[in-house]
């Protein structure tokens, strides 16, 4: 039998349904997986007894032919989704071990359709990094390592845990969430594909919270096809969240291998960066191609305050978190510092409960709301959204059905490499990613090719509202044009 954890969610699909191996079998498969493969550090919570209860429950219901679509079918969720008695901390030493009474929105409509909960993965603490190395439980590992060297490599972040155990087949896919490219990113890193639905297409009830207005869960997958099976369950409409939107949710599945002909793809003059290495460029060029041979018609389009959403998305997402992570105070849950009074309480309570990347992020927020401030930056940075927002609005007016763009300006980097003298070195990884999420629409990172160290690339493609569709069509022609390519095990 070939290596259950080597399957695709489709593949997985279509073995379950022909009685080829059980719900029992394939978790149980993954659960070694997962021991073996402890030193990539991609899961903060491994949780066997509930995933084998879980998939006997699975088994029962396929027998009877009762089985949802995603019945038997092992994921890793991402510990921003609060998951009922089980710890969720956003990996953070302020949550401790804080175990919810609920279930997040997404998580309780995969388990409806049957998943299988394998365990917690690691992420950026309270999703702030693009690395993964700001969690308390530690740095996670790419199972990717550049040609002849033994260096460890960051798998992106903040959803690192997610992408490194789909791509170290540890899960069969996994939530992620994604505030400036936080679900793309870690794709491109690790050669998955992970999509960022439109601003409102998921519930964000129950997801721990990074800056409201830019939040967005998603699936990490190993193939299109996969990424879009485990949208179908993760979408819809939910009245617990307000920015939740009431339309119904497509078939994403059957968009996969529809005609791309005729579709006009836009290509961003200012994505063009100066000091872009050649080897994106070529990539981009070469995914362009792949697209026209399908059929597509390439057109130069203009994102004109492009060099202006990195700026402003780190006014707006710290502001946001700033006012977000006022409530963990160690009051009422979480970590308490011992004090003489409760200021001091609060002050060593956080001081001590928050790393150095949130702490900067809380610092800066505050500051940028505070009076004298407010309408210099906060206010400033909605303006610069806002047109931000109305360029794409421009090229989707001109009949441009989707964009394609760089998802990352380089492959993956060391751990350590990046970020430690100056921040802004590490927020530059997210320069082809954030308009997306200042914008609030739907974004897709497909592998389309490696490096010269044979570290893996994405492309991003870019769609209109509630369009993800598109996005899985043109997703499927750059993944069958590339192929797919797995990180050679040495772990």
């Amino acid at each position: 039998m070939t290596d259950l954890t080597s399957l695709t969610i489709a593949e997985a699909r279509e073995g379950l349904a022909s009685k080829s191996f059980t719900a029992v079998e394939l978790t149980d498969a993954h659960l070694a997986a997962i021991e073996a493969a402890r030193v990539l550090n991609a899961y903060v919570l491994e949780t066997p007894d509930r995933a084998r209860e879980m998939a006997k429950a699975a088994d029962e219901k396929i027998v009877k032919g009762e089985g949802g679509p995603l019945a038997g079918i092992p994921l890793g969720i991402k510990d921003l989704f609060a998951t009922r008695d089980i710890r969720t901390t956003a990996c953070s030493k302020i949550l401790g071990n804080f175990i919810p009474p609920y279930e997040s929105t997404v998580t309780s409509q995969l388990w409806r359709d049957g998943a299988v909960l394998l365990g917690k993965l690691n992420n950026d603490e309270f999703a702030m990094g693009s690395s993964n190395e700001t969690s308390c439980f530690g740095p996670v590992t790419n199972p990717w390592r550049r040609e002849g060297s033994n260096t460890t490599l960051v798998p992106g972040g903040s959803s690192g845990g997610s992408a490194s155990a789909v791509a170290a087949l540890l899960c069969m896919g996994a939530t992620a969430t994604d505030t400036g490219g936080s679900i793309r990113q870690p794709a491109a890193f690790t050669a998955t594909v992970g999509i960022k639905p439109t601003y409102g297409r998921c519930s964000r009830w129950g997801i721990v919270a990074f800056a409201s207005s830019l939040d967005q869960a998603g699936p990490i997958a190993r193939t299109t096809r996969d990424a879009a099976i485990l949208m179908r369950s993760m979408a819809g409409h939910d009245p617990k969240d307000t920015t939740s939107v009431d339309i119904a949710v497509p078939d994403y599945e059957a968009a996969i291998g529809k005609s791309v002909k005729g579709m006009k793809i836009g290509i961003p003059r200012e994505y063009r960066l100066d000091g872009m290495p050649a080897e994106i460029e070529k990539l981009w060029s070469e995914g362009a191609q792949w697209l026209k041979a399908a059929g597509a018609e390439l057109v130069e389009v203009s994102l004109p305050h492009t060099k202006y959403a990195l700026p402003a998305y780190y006014i707006v997402a710290p502001a946001e978190a700033s006012s977000n992570l006022a409530r963990y105070d160690g009051v009422r849950y979480g970590l308490r510092e011992p004090a003489r009074n409760i200021i001091e309480m609060y002050e060593n309570s956080r001081a001590d409960g928050f790393g150095d990347e949130v702490r900067r992020r809380v610092l800066i927020g505050t500051y940028v709301l505070s009076a004298g401030y407010y309408d210099a930056y906060y206010l400033r940075a909605q303006k610069v959204r806002t047109l931000i927002k109305k360029d794409f609005e421009d090229c989707f007016a001109k009949g441009v059905n989707a964009i394609l763009t760089p998802a990352t300006p380089s492959a993956a980097f060391g751990i350590g490499e990046k970020g430690g003298a100056d921040p802004v070195e590490m927020y530059l990884n997210d320069i082809f990613t954030v308009t997306v999420n200042m914008a609030g629409l739907p974004g897709i990172a497909v592998p389309a090719g490696k490096d010269t160290q044979g570290l893996p690339l994405g492309l991003q493609l870019i769609g209109r509202p509630f369009d993800e569709e598109t996005l899985f069509s043109l997703g499927e022609v750059i993944e069958q044009a590339a192929g797919r390519f797995a990180a050679p095990r040495w772990w």
